[in-house]
């Protein structure tokens, strides 16, 4: 697949993913009086699961992890610890940084994830990704 269509799938699967991450960490937070961080950490799982799913399913259907689904998922996760690392980081100083957002905090998850989406593309078609050889 080319690349500047697997980076517009990626985009949409980011945006899927925002929508499952910043919908969880804002109704964990405001409507179950949530700590923010701790939410966060909750909604960027199930997040990246829908992520996972997404590229495997369409971005990257054209390539091959060479590995078992729940492997795969494991190794995504490990992958996206990077971006994942990035993505708390922004998301933590902007509620450091604009006390507001601790109680409205799904524009700071939405930061977060723009900052970190080109980090997860990379290391996700580099590194997870990188067989051309599709499943069967």
């Amino acid at each position: 697949m080319k690349l500047p269509r697997e980076i517009a799938l990626f985009a949409v699967g980011g945006v899927l993913g925002l929508l499952v991450d910043a919908g969880i960490v804002q109704a964990l937070v405001g409507w179950a009086a949530w700590n923010p961080y701790l939410a966060r950490v909750l909604s960027f799982l199930v997040a990246a699961t829908v992520t996972w799913w997404w590229n495997r399913r369409y971005t990257f259907a054209a390539r091959s992890s060479n590995r078992a689904a729940h492997a795969e998922w494991l190794h995504w996760l490990g992958l996206m610890s990077l971006g994942a690392v990035v993505n708390y980081g922004v998301y933590a100083l902007l509620l450091v940084g604009f006390p507001l957002l601790q109680r409205w905090p799904a524009p700071a998850a939405a930061a977060g994830s723009a900052v970190a989406a080109l980090i997860n593309f990379s290391t996700a078609r580099g590194m997870l990704f990188k067989s051309t050889e599709t499943l069967s």
